[in-house]
C-alpha cells in the first residue's frame, strides 16, 4: 500500500501539518522535528504525489509534443531528444502524430488542449497562424520549423535560408552548375525557405535558375525523392547535382540514380538536409542541425511559458553545419 503523510506522521509522532511544513521546507521548524520527519521519511519510503502536488498549482507537470509523423527518423529523433530534455527538467512528455494534414494536426490540436497538459510544442506543416490561436487558446505553445506563423508565441527553429545556401555554394564550388532541387514548396514553408536560401547562392554564382529543374513533391519521403528524379531523367534534363531539401528524398534519389546506371558524385552530386543516421551511412552530404539543442530549447522556453505566461515570445535559431560527404565529394 501507497505510504501516506498520516503515516509519516504517526511514525515520528508529530502532526500531519508539521510533516507537510517539512517536506516544503517551511522554516519555523526546529532542527530535531526535522530530523526526526527525514528519518521516518525514510524509514518508511515514502514518495511525495508529485501529480497531486502540480495540481494544487494548476499544473500537471506533462508537456506535449506534435509531430508530422513518428515513422520519420528526423521526428522520432526529436521526439526521443525532448523527451529526454522533459525528464531533466522533471517534466513528463507526451507524443501526438498529426500526420502533417490539415485534419490530422486539428485533431492533434483539439485532444492536446482538451488534456492536461501544461504546454505544447508544436511543428505545424499547414495549419494557420488563426487556426492555431483558436485551437491552443491559452494554453503556453512553443512552434517547431520555419514556418512563419504571426503568433505572439515561442519558435525555435534553423535558418533553412542559411542552410540551403551554404550546401548550395558548396555543390557550386565542387564545379557543378545544372543543380536541381527536390522539394520545393510555397513560400513561408520550410521547402520555401530553402529555395530561397538556394537562389541566393545561384545570385552571388551570377547563375539563374531553371524551374525545370525544381521538382515539387507529394510527401518528403524515400518513394517521392525517387520518383521525383525518374521524373527529370524522363525529361531530358541531366542535372549534375541533385539538391533534396531532407535526407529521405536524398536517399531515394540516391536509389534512382544507381537505377539508371549514373555515378554519384562522377556523374550527379547529392546532397540533403538533416543528417540521419543512414545518410551518415551512405555516405550523404547533409545539413546537420544540433537535434539536442533543438529540442533541449524547445523544452526550455515551453517550462518558461508555463512559469510566466506573460514572458515576451522570443525565436531561437539553432546552429547548423554541412556534412561533406563522398555524395558530393568523391572519397570523403
Amino acid at each position: 500500500m501507497r505510504v501516506t503523510l498520516r503515516d509519516v506522521a504517526e511514525r515520528a509522532g508529530v502532526s500531519f501539518k508539521t510533516v507537510s511544513n517539512v517536506l516544503n521546507d517551511h522554516p519555523h521548524v526546529s532542527a530535531a522535528t526535522r530530523e526526526r520527519v527525514r528519518e521516518a521519511v525514510t524509514e518508511l519510503g515514502y514518495r511525495p504525489n508529485t501529480s497531486a502536488r502540480s495540481l494544487r498549482h494548476g499544473r500537471s507537470g506533462i508537456l506535449a509534443l506534435a509531430v508530422p509523423e513518428l515513422t520519420s527518423p528526423y521526428f522520432a529523433a526529436l521526439a526521443s531528444a525532448a523527451s529526454r530534455a522533459a525528464k531533466e527538467r522533471g517534466r513528463v512528455l507526451v507524443i501526438e502524430e498529426t500526420r502533417g494534414d490539415a485534419e490530422g494536426e486539428r485533431i492533434a490540436l483539439v485532444e492536446l488542449t482538451s488534456r492536461l497538459v501544461d504546454g505544447v510544442v508544436l511543428s505545424p506543416l499547414v495549419t494557420s497562424a488563426a487556426e492555431v490561436v483558436h485551437r491552443i487558446g491559452r494554453t503556453p505553445v512553443v512552434l517547431l520549423g520555419e514556418q512563419h506563423l504571426a503568433l505572439p508565441a515561442d519558435h525555435v527553429a534553423i535558418d533553412s535560408v542559411a542552410a540551403a545556401r551554404a550546401v548550395t555554394e558548396h555543390l557550386l564550388a565542387t564545379g557543378r552548375r545544372r543543380i536541381a532541387v527536390i522539394g520545393r514548396q510555397a513560400d513561408g514553408t520550410t521547402g520555401g525557405q530553402r529555395w530561397h536560401g538556394h537562389l541566393q547562392a545561384l545570385a552571388a554564382a551570377g547563375l539563374e535558375p531553371d524551374e525545370r529543374r525544381a521538382v515539387s513533391v507529394g510527401a518528403y519521403r524515400r518513394s517521392d525523392g525517387a520518383e521525383a528524379v525518374r521524373r527529370l531523367l524522363r525529361s531530358g534534363e541531366r542535372p549534375d547535382a541533385v539538391l533534396c531539401f531532407n535526407d529521405l528524398l536524398a536517399l531515394g534519389a540516391l536509389h534512382a540514380l544507381h537505377e539508371a546506371g549514373l555515378d554519384v558524385p562522377g556523374d550527379v552530386a547529392v546532397a540533403g538536409f538533416d543528417d540521419l543516421e543512414e545518410a551518415r551511412y551512405r555516405g550523404l552530404t547533409s545539413v546537420a542541425p544540433d537535434l539536442d539543442l533543438l529540442a533541449g530549447e524547445a523544452v526550455r522556453l515551453l517550462v518558461r511559458r508555463v512559469e510566466d505566461p506573460d514572458a515576451r515570445p522570443v525565436r531561437v535559431d539553432i546552429p547548423f553545419r554541412l556534412e561533406v560527404r563522398g555524395s558530393t565529394v568523391p572519397g570523403r
